[in-house]
């Protein structure tokens, strides 16, 4: 057996297989870059090596670096995670020639597989269906928009090599073939040192469904079922589960078996995922094979109850695998959402800074038998660098019926406090509670059409609003006793709390009487209706359970000024509370109307500045590109919304720009 691991990568998934290693009793060792010197995976791993400078090109992806922090520690095997070197030969190469166990598959099935054009034959030639392209490398931006013509479109633009959602494009026309060709190649490099560009059909309506496959040295392969990963943005997953709710069992088991063909046929050892798009009439085409652990792999373990990372250590040291196809059974429902560095109000930009508050929800078995975990590798403290993939944690859930599996996710996101970043929890709580996602009528164009205007928010119905001033109105009440007990309460000088309020937010105004005391109130509105209210809130605290009508709702509460900040369930709402002659004042007060910026090019998010593609005087017109903005490995071209003159350009290529800091101004 295996004695001591190296973990050749960072963040989340560096912990995962600290984990695992630990309760199997292996030593591990971390490395880590000049921005992770404090990360969570340093401190929780037994060893740990610096290895260079922030930037991945200058640490996590140089091999000979990973090879002497194995020299220096002694480590017999590496685990690569995902990303990074996870899907270079050249790596498990490397390896292979020190003596040093990769915990993967072979080289062969690496190169193989982990290339795209070359995976696509091979599957062809195993008999895999697979999408029409053009399988060939591509030259120039000339090429690609005529290849792109014939094919007919819509087309995918992708990176040979690599993943994530990095290096992809959809392109609709010529010049965003042209376009979409230069940007997927420029990320290409940048991400996996490689720019090699292909180009294959989109087919509309897809879901994105993958398949896990797992295998010994010994000749045995087996699938472990589906997973559905059709919430994308970006082509980046978002929102994954299993098992899918679209599959029968028998397309499950032809896109299982196909999956075990293919991986047969180049001798395909560890854990990998042979990715499909599936079409409204369960047709299935091979996407590629992923040569590693996927980042949604913990929703296949709550499902199967199987240890992916143990199983791929276990293979890695000759072992057979213990179980056979008979045995993988999917036992209940699993969902997985992405927690990452994102703002979904400034069109999920990523964001950069520390975390003041990190708090997710308990980890394990709740009373209801729903199960709740959370992959992460970040704390309170620590840093969001700019230098890697935004994800801050995988928090999943797993329950007996998808719908269950839903709500405990729900309720799991309204308990999970994050502060200090830009962050998408508001988007995964508002996905969770649509209709069209509950019913599982998805496809990867599911966000781009339920948000098709970008994410501000989910508002209240009235009776979300209802529900809200209650807990507002009880808040509120805390405070004005708690400030009774701080003010005295001798003689005539005694205060009293009175108990008619005005409860206001957005276009909401709701006049209440609160009635009630200790942690039970019953709330009554003007219209005859009444809500009980049982909370233990008290002021200080950030997050409280309420239970309002009999159903409780975990509330993430900040008191603002004399305004109540509420947020759950993708809402986000300032109330105040006010008594009734206060209320019918502060309408007359007119409203503060914010800063116009509308002739001004802000820079959307912490980045560097790559391109500045116009100069002072020149008019551009609308859909012109102004300027590239590189942030957390991702190229962000900015455009003109309309026709206009540039009267001053403030930022050149090459400069690290703030959130919202000046890049260009118009006439």
């Amino acid at each position: 057996m295996i004695q001591k691991i190296l973990i050749a990568n960072r963040g989340e998934i560096a912990c995962r297989v600290i984990k695992t290693a630990k309760r199997m009793g292996i030593k591990t060792v971390a490395v880590y870059s000049d921005a992770d010197a404090g990360a969570l995976h340093v401190s929780m791993a037994d060893e740990a090596v610096h290895i260079g400078p922030a930037p991945s090109s200058q640490s996590y992806i140089v091999i000979e670096k990973i090879l002497d922090a194995i020299r220096k520690t002694g480590a017999d095997a590496v685990h690569p995670g995902y990303g990074f070197l996870s899907e270079n030969p050249l790596f498990a190469q490397a390896l292979e020639k020190a003596g040093v166990t990769f915990i993967g598959p072979p080289v062969g099935a690496i190169q193989a597989m982990g290339d795209k054009i070359t995976s696509k034959k091979l599957a062809a030639e195993a008999g895999v269906s697979t999408v029409p392209g053009h399988m060939g490398l591509i030259e120039d931006a000339d090429e690609a928009v005529k290849i792109s013509a014939s094919i007919g479109y819509p087309v995918m633009i992708k990176a040979s090599a690599g993943g994530g959602g990095k290096g992809m494009r959809i392109a609709w026309n010529d010049a965003e073939a042209r376009e979409g060709f230069q940007s997927s190649k420029n990320e290409a490099k940048n991400s996996f040192g490689d720019d090699r560009i292909f180009i294959e059909k989109f087919v509309t309506q897809p879901r994105h469904i993958e398949i896990q496959v797992l295998g010994d040295k010994h000749g045995t392969v087996l699938y472990l079922g589906e997973r559905e990963c059709s919430i994308q943005r970006r082509n980046q997953k978002v929102i994954e589960e299993a098992p899918s709710p679209f599959l029968d069992e028998k397309t499950r088991r032809a896109m299982g078996e196909q999956a075990v063909a293919l991986a047969k046929a180049v001798g395909y050892h560890s854990a990998g995922t042979v990715e499909f798009i599936v079409d409204g009439d369960r047709n299935f085409y091979f996407l590629e094979m992923n040569t590693r652990l996927q980042v949604e792999h913990p929703v296949t373990e709550l499902v199967t109850g199987i240890d992916l990372v143990e199983q791929m250590i276990r293979v890695a040291s000759g072992e057979k695998l213990s179980f056979g196809q008979e045995d993988v059974t999917l036992n209940g429902w699993a969902i997985e959402s992405r927690l990452y560095a994102e703002d979904p109000f400034r069109n999920f930009l990523p964001s950069i800074g520390r975390l003041t508050r990190y708090r997710p929800p308990a980890e394990g078995t709740a009373p209801d038998g729903s199960v709740v975990r959370n992959d992460t590798g970040v704390f309170e403290g620590g840093d969001i660098s700019m230098y890697y993939d935004p994800m801050i944690a995988k928090l999943c859930t797993w329950a007996p019926t998808r719908l269950a599996a839903i709500d405990a996710m729900s309720s799991a996101l309204d308990d999970f406090e994050v502060e200090g970043i830009g962050h998408n929890l508001p988007f995964l709580s508002a996905v969770m509670n649509q209709e069209r996602f509950r019913s599982g009528k998805i496809t990867t164009a599911y966000i781009a059409e339920e948000f098709a205007d970008g994410f501000s928010g989910v508002s209240p119905d009235e009776a979300g609003a209802k529900n809200l001033a209650a807990i507002a109105a009880v808040i509120n009440q805390t405070i004005q006793h708690r400030a009774t007990r701080i003010s005295g309460t001798i003689g005539n000088h005694a205060r009293s709390v009175g108990a008619d309020w005005v409860v206001s937010f957005g276009d909401h105004h709701h006049a209440v009487s609160i009635t009630g005391s200790q942690d039970t109130h019953v709330v009554a509105f003007e219209d005859g209706g009444s809500l009980s209210v049982v909370a233990a809130w008290q002021p200080g605290q950030s997050h409280a359970h309420f239970t309002v009508a009999g159903k409780t709702l975990g509330v993430k509460v900040d008191l603002v000024g004399s305004a109540i900040r509420l947020r759950l369930r993708g809402m986000d709402i300032l109330a105040r509370v006010r008594s009734p002659r206060v209320a019918q004042l502060a309408r007359l007060m007119p409203v503060k109307l914010p800063p116009d910026t509308s002739k001004m090019l802000l820079c959307p998010m912490p980045g560097v500045i790559t391109a500045v593609a116009v100069k002072t005087g020149e008019t551009v017109e609308a859909g012109q590109t102004l300027a590239t903005v590189e942030a957390m490995k991702m190229e962000n071209v900015l455009k003109a919304e309309r026709r206009g003159v540039v009267k001053r350009v403030a930022a050149t290529a090459g400069q690290s720009l703030a959130v919202d800091e000046l890049i260009m101004e118009f006439e």
